[in-house]
């Protein structure tokens, strides 16, 4: 740790920092990062808002009925759902390991080294998103019911790719070029991540010679059905205007000029359709300022609010002293996020993006402050990415595989998001930042990338691979016995979940501990 020493005289917090002493400075650095971690979970929130609303976008279809010869509208999904489980759910989800990684290759640019936060956050990653978001995901569902996958065609494809992706991983490190990352393997590596998204698209379309031949059971039309009967937007435009009267049963989008029903299709004479759209663009135009403006402000207020009105009526005055206190800590983080515009504009589009701008602002500190725990503590900065940064950056996939386990009727984007993003993690998030620094060596030095500790690194990919086979295993098996992957019998799923922890427990210890030369 010699070389990292100098680092430690550099302050991060205050210029006093480096007087104090490194205990201290450990733990100041270390409650930064559970605070990042913090912010990062706020974040999520809105995040999966906007990508829900991006999921259930419908376009209109008009077609004419044969018999009747009258117009049919009919509402169509823009987003396939396969590949919104694997371009958005697991490409979004995956994100803070993404930029993490990213940053650290910019910052090692001009190096033939590459930085090790990237990698090895990323292979503890797809531990944490196998063991414990299974866990988690397998006692989600409640009374006991089941949910089961109901594409195993898609699924099968989609575990193909992850296991593949480490495969792969292990081919570059050890056997093709050993300890050394070529651009050609980099390329390779980040052009894998479209040969999925094609593979899992011609899975669902059932394409002939590509696809498994196996029966698609019933799925939902939404891709993660909206919780409860309200929505809030329409609650917040209600409340706020009165330009446009509302209508019991109907969704309504602020950039779409259509409203349509549940049933998800009407008969409508085609006169009726022109002069009914002309209406609706006109009230529109001057309804939508208003509306999605009065829905940004209710945002600053409720960052700003240590009580609600709901809170207030708690009897016990020391909970809700503890709830004030806590609310109080991240309201700094609520009123950051409430910059994000609302997810109810562009069909969530421009809140998506502003929220991946944050995450990686997030990013970058925690990167900074994984650098100083290093190096004040003398710990492995791969052992810290096994541990405190794997399981800080993948909490996006964690709540999003959570809701998904709750709230849709099958277990498909629970599953898909955890295969997928260990995918991700590697096709994009160690693929695109290899490709970086190993195209600024190749025109610059005409040099490889090399690649510190591959001996550490290539041992947890064979701890993983290991321990995923029992992960997978017991799916099926509890697909075959029980008739699902998520929920059944209360006891048989906390045994599950359990089984998941220790399994990730043995790769965290056995990985740590060749990584800092104990095995």
């Amino acid at each position: 740790m010699g070389s990292t020493a100098p680092s430690c005289d550099a302050y991060l917090f205050f210029h006093g920092e480096t007087l104090l002493p490194n205990g201290l400075r450990a733990f100041l650095c270390t409650a930064a990062l559970a605070y990042c971690f913090i912010g990062l979970s706020a974040i999520t929130a809105r995040f999966f808002k906007s990508m829900e609303s991006i999921t259930n976008h419908s376009r209109e279809i008009v077609t004419v009925d044969p018999q009747t010869n009258t117009p049919i509208v009919k509402q169509e999904k823009v987003w396939n759902y396969t590949i919104a489980d694997i371009a958005l759910l697991a490409f979004g989800t995956s994100f803070p390991q993404i930029s993490l990684a990213t940053i650290d290759a910019i910052r090692n640019l001009g190096q033939l080294t590459a930085g090790g936060l990237g990698p090895g956050t990323l292979v503890g990653s797809a531990a944490f998103d196998l063991f414990p978001i299974h866990a988690v995901c397998v006692i989600m569902p409640r009374g006991g019911s089941m949910k089961k996958i109901s594409d195993l065609g898609v699924w099968l494809v989609e575990l193909f790719w992850s296991f593949w992706a480490y495969v792969w991983l292990y081919i570059i490190l050890e056997v093709w070029t050993p300890n050394v990352i070529t651009l050609w393997e980099a390329l390779i590596t980040v052009l894998q991540y479209g040969l999925l998204l094609v593979h899992a698209y011609a899975q669902d379309k059932r394409w002939p010679y590509v696809s498994i031949p196996l029966v698609r059971g019933e799925r939902p039309e939404d891709w993660v059905p909206a919780e409860g009967a309200s929505v809030d937007y329409d609650k917040n435009c209600d409340e706020t205007s009165d330009i446009l009267p509302s209508q019991n049963n109907d969704i309504a989008d602020i950039f779409s000029i259509h409203s349509y029903n549940d049933a998800g299709y009407h008969h409508v004479p085609e006169k009726d359709i022109e002069e009914s759209s002309k209406r609706e663009l006109v009230a529109k135009n001057t309804h939508d300022d208003t509306c999605w403006l009065s829905i940004w402000r209710q945002q600053f207020l409720e960052a700003v609010i240590l009580e609600s009105p709901e809170q207030r009526k708690i009897n016990s005055v020391c909970l809700r002293f503890i709830i004030i206190c806590w609310t109080s800590i991240i309201a700094p983080w609520k009123i950051l996020f409430a910059f994000v515009p609302p997810y109810q504009i562009a069909h969530g589009w421009i809140a998506f993006i502003f929220s991946l701008i944050f995450i990686s602002g997030i990013a970058y500190g925690v990167t900074k402050i994984t650098d100083q725990i290093s190096c004040v503590t003398g710990v492995n900065p791969y052992v810290i990415a096994f541990t405190a940064l794997a399981a800080g950056t993948s909490w996006p996939d964690l709540v999003a595989s959570k809701i998904a386990a709750e709230r849709q009727v099958t277990a498909d984007s629970a599953i898909a998001n955890i295969t997928c993003s260990n995918s991700v993690n590697i096709y994009v998030g160690i693929g695109f930042p290899w490709l970086i620094d190993t195209l600024y060596n190749y025109f610059v030095y005409r040099e490889p990338l090399y690649i510190d500790n591959a001996a550490g690194l290539s041992f947890s990919l064979l701890v993983f691979f290991a321990t995923s086979f029992g992960c997978i295993v017991v799916l099926v098996l509890r697909r075959i016995l029980i008739g699902a992957e998520l929920g059944g019998p209360r006891l048989w799923a906390w045994v599950t979940s359990s089984y998941f922890m220790v399994l990730w427990v043995v790769f965290v210890v056995l990985s740590s501990l060749k990584v800092s030369g104990v095995i």
